[in-house]
């Protein structure tokens, strides 16, 4: 059985796989990372996440949602400890990335290691678009 995607390829790692990718009414996005324009990560994971969801609001411009289309995350962060000491900053500022608390499921999983060792968390997003 064939299925149609729309795809959203950009970024560094384009040629390899998509940012996004959007079977019927669902879009499935790549675990985005926490970097600036000149792809450097700052070392504090509450900034990390806060460019990690500027991200995940590119990808799903691509497919004309929002933060408000997100029905699903997963956060994988190297330092659980670190997350959980900082929970209210990281909580605070991703209320405010939402405009109101996120109406999302979600999943925390401590990992060894990301893509980069300067990475502290990845997000993984699911959306569902009309």
């Amino acid at each position: 059985m064939k299925i149609e995607k729309k795809l959203f390829r950009n970024g560094p790692y384009a040629d390899f796989f998509s940012q996004g990718v959007q079977v019927g009414n669902t879009v499935y996005l790549s675990g985005q990372v926490g970097t600036d324009e000149a792809g450097n990560a700052p070392a504090d994971i509450v900034e990390q996440m806060k460019l990690a969801y500027a991200h995940i609001e590119s990808v799903l411009a691509a497919y004309d949602a929002t933060m408000d289309n997100v029905v699903e995350e997963t956060w994988f962060v190297t330092d659980v400890s670190d997350c959980m000491a900082k929970v209210g900053g990281l909580f605070g500022a991703r209320q405010e990335i939402y405009g109101k608390i996120p109406e999302v499921c979600q999943t925390l999983v401590g990992v060894t290691a990301l893509v980069d060792p300067s990475f502290h968390i990845e997000i993984k997003c699911v959306a569902v678009v009309a």
